[in-house]
């Protein structure tokens, strides 16, 4: 693994840490091929039931590398292609349908700044535990591009469409207070305690119902876009799915013996 992103996995937790601290974490190609390859592997390992993803240094991650991009602007110009935009389709997509799509569990522990597709990412996971000191921005209006990363998707659906637009036309900071505030950040906690509190989130996910949490996953992603029939369908249909996992099984005994269910993800 490119040491760009950095991965680890322990007891069902899979570790994922973006690691360019001197580039604020900032995407270039080698650490999108990386945190996109990554991600696809933590999605298809049956050993890893929850996902922590997170970053070293100040920042979370500013988004797209833009040393790295102008280089290849210039490629593009001097050439009469266009393949830098492509990384939308080959990279960022991809990297947010492993998020977002994976039936396990991702928590984003945000450090520091989050900008453009860094935002992106935090968005598009299922839970975010912000440090207090950390920070976000849509940024991409300020380059003259629109959203990605899932933004237009994950954004107004976690604070509605009108404050979506507005963050979005006129990007600006936004404080871990406000985006508490706004519902972006689901809590948050001093940034010296950030890294033992989003593992521990975490960690109680890995040790979870995962089962049940992909089917919550899929429920909400499904429901977002259905009409309340179509949605209650849905929800029988996993019902069935979830009643018949072992951990239910495993946790309804455990309530008639009045003892803690042990589940085991399946």
């Amino acid at each position: 693994m490119a040491d760009t992103v950095l991965y680890d996995v322990t007891d069902g937790l899979a570790t994922v840490t973006l690691n360019r601290p001197d580039a604020m974490n900032a995407m270039n190609t080698e650490a999108k091929v990386a945190l996109r390859d990554i991600l696809q592997e933590a999605a298809a390992d049956p050993a890893v039931r929850a996902v922590l993803l997170t970053a070293t240094g100040r920042a979370f991650c500013v988004g797209q590398d833009l040393k790295e991009h102008i280089g290849l602007l210039a490629e593009d110009r001097k050439t009469g292609t266009g393949h830098t935009m492509n990384t939308v389709r080959e990279h960022y997509n991809p990297i947010v349908t492993a998020l977002a799509g994976m039936a396990k569990p991702v928590v984003a522990g945000v450090n520091g700044v989050a900008a453009g597709a860094g935002a992106g990412f935090a968005l598009a996971a299922d839970y975010r535990v912000v440090a207090d000191t950390a920070s976000f921005n849509t940024s991409f209006a300020g380059v003259a591009l629109t959203a990605d990363s899932g933004m237009s998707w994950t954004l107004p659906r976690l604070i509605g469409h009108g404050r979506a637009a507005d963050l979005l036309l006129f990007p600006r900071s936004v404080s871990a207070q406000e985006a508490h505030e706004l519902g972006i950040a689901n809590k948050v906690v001093p940034a010296d305690e950030l890294a033992d509190e989003a593992a521990a989130v975490a960690r109680r996910l890995a040790e979870g119902a995962t089962a049940a949490y992909a089917a919550i996953k899929e429920s909400l992603a499904f429901g977002a876009g259905r009409t309340l029939a179509e949605t209650l369908e849905k929800e029988d249909e996993l019902q069935v799915r979830a009643g018949a996992s072992e951990d239910h099984h495993r946790a309804v005994e455990a309530f008639v013996k009045k003892e803690k269910p042990v589940f085991l993800g399946r």
